[in-house]
């Protein structure tokens, strides 16, 4: 598979700006859709129960009803502040790196890119983003998410208060160096997350294209609803992928560092308590609410971000368009 970096009229990638507007408000309508099932799934990692005979399985839909039980529904959006703050950054650091990557990566004679190309900018540009704003965020989310205390009692003071207090306590108890544990972890999540999420997308897209003959002579652009089902589809590829990989990375930002204790050392300890306490199935706890979480979360980035890209350049056409002619 060889995809063309830049389409039929010349037009080179997104720009900055518009990759900023457009990844921006999908990320912030990904975050408001999928956040609860990212709660639910924080909470599943974080658990130790391990796995006894003739005891019920505590599945995502028990996690979930026993959060809004005890913590009220506002429970399920805890540490939604910390996504929201590093949504837009994310998202436009994400596709305009991934445009940056494809032009470094494509045939400088046919402009076109091969599908280990588009592997590869997927997998730089999600250690890029992991780098630049993802750990950081996380970090802080998932302080907040960890917290088993009502939303709807003002009795019940939590440690971190919200996420501009939490960002402050961690800092101030921890060190700036806090806010980047597990970065190793989570440039591997993010970054085989992309790789793979992209490169389907991209070849799904491209398939619909060519069985569509009518859209690539036109617009060249798919209708929304097949953006969204490619969308799902690829989205779901990713935690499958790399599961234990988050598990750990969850487990791993949750606790303050140990003076003397090295990342690898503390991830060498999590991986093997929980392999020895807890079993092979640890690994994967909170998958079921990752995939339903991630995928829908993918299908409407890929739908708002086409959508908006679409609209943007479309206006910038028809501004400069008036320009000349003015």
């Amino acid at each position: 598979m060889a995809t063309k970096v830049t389409g039929k009229d010349g037009k080179g990638p997104p720009s900055a700006a518009t990759n900023l507007i457009a990844g921006g408000g999908a990320g912030m309508m990904e975050a408001l859709a999928c956040h609860p099932l990212d709660t639910i799934k924080v909470r599943m990692q974080l658990s130790r129960r391990a796995r006894q005979p003739g005891a019920p399985k505590r599945g995502f839909l028990r996690t979930g009803s026993e959060i809004v039980k005890r913590e009220t529904p506002l429970g399920l959006y805890k540490g939604l502040g910390a996504v929201l703050t590093g949504i837009v950054p994310k998202m436009a650091i994400r596709f305009t790196s991934f445009e940056f990557y494809k032009q470094s990566l494509a045939s400088k004679s046919t402009g076109k890119i091969s599908g280990s190309g588009t592997f590869v900018a997927g997998l730089a540009a999600g250690v890029t983003e992991a780098v630049a704003v993802v750990t950081p965020m996380e970090v802080i989310k998932i302080r907040l998410q960890a917290q088993h205390h009502s939303m709807a009692d003002p009795l019940d003071v939590p440690k971190y208060r919200n996420a501009a207090h939490a960002l402050y306590t961690v800092v101030k108890e921890e060190g700036p160096g806090a806010l980047y544990r597990g970065v190793s972890l989570t440039a591997l999540r993010q970054g085989s997350n992309q790789a793979v999420n992209f490169t389907a997308y991209t070849y799904f897209k491209e398939a619909l294209l060519r069985w569509q003959p009518d859209l690539q002579a036109g617009s060249g652009q798919i209708p929304s609803w097949q953006t969204t089902v490619i969308g799902l589809v690829s989205g779901a590829m990713g935690p499958l992928s790399n599961a234990p990989v988050d598990t750990i990375k969850t487990r791993l930002q949750k606790t303050p560092a140990e003076e003397g204790v090295s990342a690898f050392k503390r991830i060498s300890i999590i991986t093997k308590d929980m392999f020895r306490q807890e079993g092979v199935h640890a690994f994967y706890k909170g998958i079921t609410p990752r995939i339903m979480r991630v995928a829908p979360g993918q299908a409407v980035t890929f739908t708002v971000y086409e959508y908006l890209k679409e609209k943007l350049e479309r206006t910038k056409a028809s501004g400069m368009l008036v320009a000349k002619y003015d």
